[in-house]
């Protein structure tokens, strides 16, 4: 099957948790999905070395990012540049689903 959603999908955290599953992981890219329930949330952070793209699957999911903050339903797109604080946290009632994709990985190609 080509489709990776429906490993996404499958993800089913309760309130305040996140539930994580790899999709992709290659020598220079990683996509990984994160299932916020509602109240989670992915701390702040920043890749210096990557860039790092969120794709909202489902839901609606707040993006924090430096002193920005926006609620991004799906579908949505987001880019956080290398070096960029960013984070998403869930303030709905329902689960939200996004993938992030992480490019160059340290030390890849």
């Amino acid at each position: 099957m080509l489709d990776l959603y429906p490993e996404a999908a499958a993800l089913d955290p309760e309130e305040g948790e996140v539930a994580t599953t790899e999709l992709v992981v290659t020598d220079d890219v990683l996509v990984k999905a994160f299932a916020l329930g509602p109240g989670a949330r992915v701390e702040p952070h920043e890749h210096a070395d990557a860039t790092n793209v969120f794709h909202v699957l489902s839901g609606t999911v707040t993006v924090v990012r430096d002193d920005e903050e926006e609620r991004v339903p799906a579908p949505g797109v987001v880019l956080n540049e290398r070096g960029a604080v960013h984070g998403a946290h869930n303030d709905t009632e329902e689960v939200a689903v996004l993938t992030a994709s992480l490019c160059p990985l340290p030390g890849g190609g």
